[in-house]
């Protein structure tokens, strides 16, 4: 295992600590126990929004703290759901008098530790909305129905976007839930991931082979196949997406393609060049886009590919101001 890493046992907090030093103008660090939050925090009366998850994943979760997106991140160990006693806090800290949204990927432990934080995070109205965007898999090791993924980072910006033009908590929670509703995602595995505490590859990918449906953690895929070409992979995961939203011509999408961490951005612009030319054959027209790596999975070579149905009040909350770490215009 090769990665610049001190120790297994450190390497989130430092992570962590480097990630504060370097956007002190954007995030503040909270220890004992790990958070982040805006560093200037919640404005008042505004609805507050928090995610977290296992780290990994970078920049999910932390990156997408700022105006515009998340007001507070909580990060587990690594692949590894944060706990309660640490979600308790963060929900607290964005809680500005108007409630707390928590929007969670669907993996159970996500989705108890969630559960059992809101309960505990005295004096917080708390709403929960759980992403299942990946259309690959129904059940997994970690889910129980479709897996979160990197449509994730659609319902943080444009939910983000409703709360910081002063919506009101149930219009908030409204407006994400309609984003989980339009958007599916499905991603491929060229090679896996190494955890830092196993020190080994997550799982066995030869070098011909590929995993078609692959989660974000190293879950198994729909299946396995020899390589091919990005053509026919990027087909591969266009178009079951875009037959499960159920696709017409006439209407907008958003096309994210997102690279799992170790895929150079000159491929991830070879998937969305097919991936573009693919809806557009549908009749589709791609209004808006985002190419890069935003859900990564380590070290891991592979890529997903993202469709969010777009309607006028979505497109315009998409293209709010946003300044975060990871997104900013």
């Amino acid at each position: 295992m090769k990665k610049l890493i001190n120790d297994p046992q450190t390497v989130v907090a430092e992570s962590l600590e480097g990630f504060g030093a370097a956007h002190p103008d954007v995030v503040a660090i909270h220890r004992d126990p790990w958070f982040v939050t805006r560093a200037a925090g919640t404005s008042a009366g505004k609805v507050g929004l928090v995610s977290g998850g296992g780290s990994g994943h970078e920049p999910l979760h932390g990156g997408f703290v700022g105006v515009g997106m998340l007001d507070a991140a909580v990060p587990g160990a690594m692949f590894t759901s944060p706990t309660p006693d640490q979600i308790a806090p963060a929900l607290q800290a964005a809680d500005a008098g108007a409630g707390v949204l928590a929007i969670v990927k669907n993996y159970t432990g996500d989705v108890l530790n969630f559960e059992m934080a809101a309960e505990v995070a005295e004096d917080t109205e708390v709403r929960t909305v759980v992403v299942n965007d990946d259309v690959a898999v129904e059940d997994s090791l970690y889910t129980a129905g479709r897996r979160g993924v990197a449509g994730t980072v659609a319902v943080e910006k444009i939910a983000g976007a409703a709360a910081e033009r002063g919506d009101s908590l149930d219009a908030v929670v409204a407006v994400a839930e309609k984003v989980i509703a339009n958007v599916r995602s499905m991603g491929v595995a060229l090679t896996a991931c190494t955890v830092p505490h196993a020190g080994k590859p997550s799982f066995d990918l030869p070098d011909d082979e590929i995993e078609i449906g692959i989660g974000i953690h190293g879950e198994p895929g729909r299946r396995r196949i020899p390589l091919a070409g990005a053509d026919e992979i990027t087909e591969m995961l266009l178009t079951p997406v875009a037959d499960d939203l159920g696709l017409v011509g006439g209407e907008k999408v958003l096309l994210f393609v997102n690279g799992m961490g170790g895929t150079p951005a000159s491929e991830l612009y070879v998937v969305y060049r097919q991936a573009r030319a693919l809806l557009e054959g549908r009749g589709v027209e791609v209004a808006r886009s985002l190419v890069g790596n935003y859900v990564t999975s380590l070290e891991m070579q592979g890529a997903s590919v993202t469709v969010l149905r777009l309607d006028d009040e979505l497109t315009a909350l998409w293209d709010a101001p946003v300044h975060t770490t990871a997104l900013r215009w």
